[in-house]
């Protein structure tokens, strides 16, 4: 596993909307696609507003991370991506709830859009020294 590089896949998240996947994992480390609220039951982002969205890319990160052989606290670096960054302090609090016992290196912009008309989109990378899939 160490020299491998592995797709990771879940159906507890929703699959990939373009040429890319999940998650990829190259050693020790798991590299995240960012993940929109959407649900992966019905393929389509959450209703509600960014917080509906913000709690379910967390879940859908979450899920990944898991399928991978981690957890939330293997995460050391994420990215969020706000198409209003009027929006910060509110993803902040549901963002911080997952992690709470430390939280990873992060970056946030705001950007013009994001895919399906997504209000946030969070990526990661992990570390998972010694974990097996």
């Amino acid at each position: 596993m160490k020299d491998e590089k592995l797709i990771i896949e879940t159906k507890n998240a929703p699959a990939a909307i373009g040429p890319y996947s999940q998650a990829v994992r190259a050693g020790d480390i798991v590299f995240i696609s960012g993940q929109l609220g959407i649900d992966p039951e019905t393929g389509k982002l959450v209703p509600g507003d960014v917080v509906k969205e913000a709690e379910q890319a967390m879940k859908n990160l979450d899920s990944i991370i898991k399928a991978a052989g981690g957890s939330m606290d293997d995460i050391v670096k994420t990215t969020i991506l706000l198409d209003n960054l009027d929006n910060f302090t509110v993803v902040n609090k549901i963002y911080s709830s997952f992690f709470p016992e430390g939280f990873p290196a992060r970056a946030c912009y705001e950007v013009s859009r994001l895919p399906a008309g997504g209000k946030v989109e969070i990526e990661a990378v992990a570390y998972l020294k010694n974990k097996q899939v």
